[in-house]
């Protein structure tokens, strides 16, 4: 493969969701053919919500929506990967232009809307792919699915996405699915929580495995609302929280001319923001389940620091658009050894 510092310029010099496509399908295409390589998982493994990972450093979902790179992304030396958000029926997300870089401040601001092919697409997919490592699937509920009823459309994602999961991700933070943060809502959690669990128990006696679950959050909360979230995934025994989703804020960026475009900013600009729910997070957990600390990461200082500040695992997306491949090594080589703080 070509260094990605010759690459970049010229997905750069793209539109941002066309340079994506094309990135995702090149990937697809060379490690059908082999061409890929491979760079197997390196570091320490690490134990969490049951399952052993190879390595701390993980994808975040969002960038391989529809899993149609699992085998090219592995190739990249992940611990794990993400797929999704998925939804139980197809959609195509907000209009065109949705996804905007601000190379200045290694930032990206989406929009997108859970556009994706629906889960039925991604799972007839996952049995012609060679991975075999620790699979997440994300869902989410379909944007003309009424807020009150959204616990319906997790329901459908779990019982399809189980059989296939090592684990499942409940997105309920994204800022560009209308209503959705309010699922993070005291009543609201607590009723989603307790369909997802009780389901969850009646799945695994059906598929005799029990996969577990984890809940995407996001970094525009409180501290009265964090600590009220870490409660009630203790109370429901959930099995790990994902700090953070994108953020609304545009604190880091204000300076650029594309910070008035709406959706959730991600990348270097999020990373205080949310390391320190990732700390808040620690304390009102007290090691009860795992944190997946995912934002703001750019390079190896600040995978460990998320570990430092009391995650288990990490996740990139963002700084992966502009660091490339050699992120992921050194992250991998950051985190390893390092104990949670």
């Amino acid at each position: 493969m070509l260094p990605y510092a010759l690459i970049r310029p010229l997905l750069f010099a793209l539109d941002a969701e066309r340079a994506h496509e094309l990135t995702l399908h090149a990937l697809s295409f060379t490690s059908s053919l082999g061409l890929t390589g491979s760079t197997l998982p390196s570091g320490t493994p690490v134990t969490a919500m049951g399952l052993e990972f190879p390595n701390r450093v993980g994808l975040a979902a969002g960038l391989d929506k529809n899993g149609i790179a699992i085998d090219g992304l592995a190739g990249l030396g992940f611990g794990f990967i993400e797929v999704g958000t998925v939804t139980p029926r197809p959609q195509p997300g907000n209009p065109r232009p949705r996804l905007f870089r601000l190379p200045a401040q290694q930032a990206i601001i989406n929009r997108m809307g859970f556009n994706n092919e629906g889960i039925d697409a991604l799972l007839q997919r996952l049995p012609g792919i060679s991975y075999r490592g620790i699979l997440g699937i994300n869902i989410g509920k379909n944007f003309d699915t009424p807020i009150e009823r959204a616990a319906d459309d997790y329901l459908i994602g779990l019982d399809k996405a189980y059989p296939a999961a090592s684990y499942v991700a409940v997105n309920i933070s994204s800022p560009n699915t209308k209503n959705l943060r309010q699922l993070q809502g005291d009543s609201e959690l607590d009723a989603l929580l307790g369909a997802l669990k009780e389901r969850q128990a009646a799945l695994a006696q059906i598929h005799g495995k029990y996969v577990p679950l984890a809940l995407k959050i996001a970094p525009d909360l409180d501290s009265d609302q964090i600590t009220a979230i870490a409660d009630a995934l203790r109370r429901h025994r959930v099995d790990a929280v994902i700090a953070t989703n994108t953020t609304l804020s545009r604190e880091g960026v204000e300076g650029s001319p594309l910070a008035k475009e709406a959706g959730g900013l991600s990348g270097n600009p999020l990373f205080e923001k949310s390391t320190a729910v990732i700390r808040l997070l620690t304390r009102a957990i007290a090691g009860e389940l795992p944190i997946i600390a995912a934002g703001g990461i750019t390079s190896g200082e600040r995978a460990r620091a998320k570990i430092e500040a009391g995650a288990t695992l990490v996740q990139v997306y963002s700084g992966l658009i502009y660091r490339g491949p050699a992120l992921v090594a050194e992250c991998v080589a950051a985190t390893d050894g390092v104990a949670a703080g």
